[in-house]
């Protein structure tokens, strides 16, 4: 039984958005920067638009900590079944699907973050974006290869 292209984009966008937090990780731990607190801050604006109660403050800090991160991979899986649709279920060129799913992440991610009024990519510095770049980078090579290897080799009509 063959799977859907839509669940292999699923699986693409899971794989690659692991791999996303590996090497955003591995720059934490090279460089000893801190954590970013967007993910948080994304979730609390949707939580506040919502009219969401998320308890005493130590409480609400936990549930943005782990809402901010399934926002992420939300966005990562939302970016993948995306590309699996745009292509048709078809195999790509790993270098062309590379740059589309790793710019589209980063484009539905910056893109949210710059909407929800958390940032400005306007006013980041060349290390910031070579910050957000490299973990996208790796996102979209991994869910690339994730993506060519579960597609059959050619698709036929049925």
């Amino acid at each position: 039984m063959r799977r859907s292209a839509l669940t292999d984009g699923l699986i693409a966008g899971a794989v690659g958005t692991t791999a996303l937090n590996v090497a955003t990780y591995l720059d934490m731990t090279v460089r000893a920067r801190p954590a970013s607190h967007s993910p948080q801050e994304s979730a609390g604006r949707v939580a506040d638009v919502a009219h969401l109660d998320l308890g005493s403050p130590q409480r609400a800090e936990n549930r943005l900590s782990g809402l901010g991160a399934l926002m992420g991979y939300g966005l990562g899986v939302a970016a993948a079944v995306g590309f699996a649709a745009l292509t048709r279920g078809r195999r790509q060129p790993v270098l062309r699907a590379a740059a589309l799913l790793g710019g589209g992440a980063m484009t539905l991610s910056d893109g949210t973050l710059t909407l929800l009024g958390v940032t400005d990519p306007r006013t980041w510095r060349r290390s910031d974006w070579l910050a957000d770049l490299l973990p996208h980078l790796a996102y979209g090579l991994t869910a690339a290869a994730t993506w060519n290897r579960l597609r059959p080799s050619t698709v036929t009509g049925g």
